[in-house]
């Protein structure tokens, strides 16, 4: 940790130069000596924060290096095609843009569906929203309903499917894909053609994923706002970056 023991010594050396200052002036009236108190605070404070840090990295296991990429990895803002993926909104001129990354078991991607559903129906005229399917290895029946979802795009239909299908993460099955087809309004014929995971569906799914991959996405659901990765979305992060993207367009 030679960076916390560098910073600390900067920060006493300061405080003593200071002080050295001082006694070479001969300036030591209350005024200095409060100055010097209150430096002399500040150092203590930084020494016992930096205490606080120092247990809290090393009882993580991590090296300010490997921090330091965190927090680059945090800011760092991507690129994210949109490819084929179903886009709702203010495809030509958005304020923000909202790309999720999402699949249909995880029961966090279903309990958040609906806030995302009323954020769509806002702010439809300044926000365009993109889903990617990432399915987590340990969701078998997660490809299955990402197809289903494929087979509702084609139809012009995905995102009223989506959320259709949202809340029932724990019956994703055939019967269950068929039912909300039917729910929607669905041409059932072409649905029960198109729906099957197949290898073209497969190979959008895995494009995704390899996708969320490449841009740091850590389980489901997963966001972005203008390529940035946001570890604590809600609602009230988006009202604000929406009315700090408003006064930024004045």
């Amino acid at each position: 940790m030679k960076s916390f023991s560098l910073a600390l010594s900067a920060a006493l050396l300061i405080s003593l130069s200071a002080c050295n200052e001082a006694s070479a002036s001969g300036k030591t009236d209350g005024s200095k000596g409060t100055k010097l108190d209150s430096l002399a605070a500040e150092v203590k404070t930084m020494h016992e924060e930096f205490e606080i840090l120092k247990y809290g990295l090393e009882k993580r296991g991590l090296s300010i290096e490997q921090m330091k990429a965190e927090m680059e990895a945090d800011n760092k803002v991507w690129d994210i095609p949109v490819g084929t993926s179903p886009v709702f909104g203010n495809t030509k001129d958005p304020l923000l843009t909202i790309v999720e990354f999402s699949e249909f078991q995880c029961p966090y991607c279903a309990r958040i569906a609906p806030t995302i559903h009323d954020l769509m129906n806002k702010h439809k005229d300044e926000i365009k929203f993109v889903f990617k399917h990432f399915p987590l290895s340990f969701h078998k029946d997660a490809p299955g309903a990402a197809a289903a979802t494929m087979a509702a795009q084609e139809q012009g239909k995905f995102w009223e499917y989506r959320y259709a299908l949202a809340d029932k993460n724990r019956e994703l099955n055939p019967e269950t894909f068929k039912k909300v087809a039917k729910e929607i309004g669905l041409d059932m014929a072409k649905f029960e053609k198109s729906m099957a995971l197949d290898s073209a569906k497969q190979a959008r799914i895995n494009e995704d994923f390899q996708l969320g991959v490449k841009v740091g996405v850590q389980g489901t659901p997963n966001f972005y706002i203008n390529g940035k990765r946001q570890d604590r979305f809600s609602p009230d992060l988006v009202e604000k970056l929406l009315k700090e993207a408003k006064e930024q367009k004045k």
